[in-house]
């Protein structure tokens, strides 16, 4: 099997890859670009992929606020302290108030349900030891019922040749209802998630001790997506 035939989605926590056939055109933007939604999503990702070139990410300070301060107020940066604790350094003005209230030192995955928390910590492995991106889609709900659809994307961060301990992230809402700013998120639950592999494959794989036939499994999906519970999975795309 070669390596351009399957692109792992999902990083288990034994360590295997669940595998799906990709089936965009060379370079897989098409499915990429239809995952990114919102324009500030493809305009963070744009700039992370220019800034890293050949690595498989920046070096945190390598991050210029001054680069991206139309979209300032929808990102954030996340510190990993362990597998289930990854704490705002710092949050942006309309992301903070989404939930009316500072987000500086909490835990990103604190607001999550047990089944969301766990499936968003296998996420953030791949991105902080694999140098994965992804795109997460949420749907958060206030105390009044109020609905808001959000599309997150989250980007490993280096801060050295092999340690990816920073998120860089956006938060983005896919409506601007009246009350964000009034009523806070109470509830959320992820909708869609996705991993990108920016070099179409993860950066481990680029050993030569890399045995491809011990990690990959093969999955039967659809063309386009299936349904696991209440998450999207999709197949296929690098970016």
């Amino acid at each position: 099997m070669s390596h351009g035939d399957y692109i792992p989605l999902m990083r288990a926590r034994n360590g295997q890859l669940h595998c799906y056939r990709d089936e965009t055109t060379p370079g897989g933007t098409i499915l990429g670009q239809r995952l990114m939604k919102n324009d500030v999503t493809h305009t963070l990702y744009e700039y992370w992929n220019n800034l890293r070139g050949r690595r498989p990410a920046p070096m945190r300070n390598e991050i210029e606020p001054s680069d991206i301060r139309k979209i300032l107020g929808d990102t954030f940066i996340l510190e990993a302290v362990d597998p289930l604790t990854y704490n705002f350094r710092l949050a942006g003005t309309r992301m903070c108030s989404a939930y009316c209230r500072e987000l500086k030192g909490r835990n990103f995955l604190a607001p999550w349900n047990d089944k969301d928390r766990e499936a968003l910590a296998t996420l953030m492995a791949a991105i902080t030891e694999d140098a994965a991106a992804a795109v997460v889609g949420m749907d958060g709900v206030t105390e009044r019922g109020q609905s808001l659809a959000v599309e997150m994307l989250l980007l490993p961060l280096a801060q050295s040749s092999t340690n990816y301990g920073r998120i860089l992230g956006s938060f983005v809402a896919m409506d601007n209802p009246y009350w964000i700013g009034i009523h806070p998120i109470r509830h959320q639950q992820i909708s869609s998630m996705r991993l990108i592999w920016p070099d179409e494959r993860p950066h481990f794989m680029a050993s030569d001790d890399f045995d491809t036939d011990v990690v990959f499994q093969e999955a039967a999906v659809g063309h386009h997506s299936k349904r696991i519970g209440h998450l999207t999975v999709y197949d296929g795309g690098k970016n």
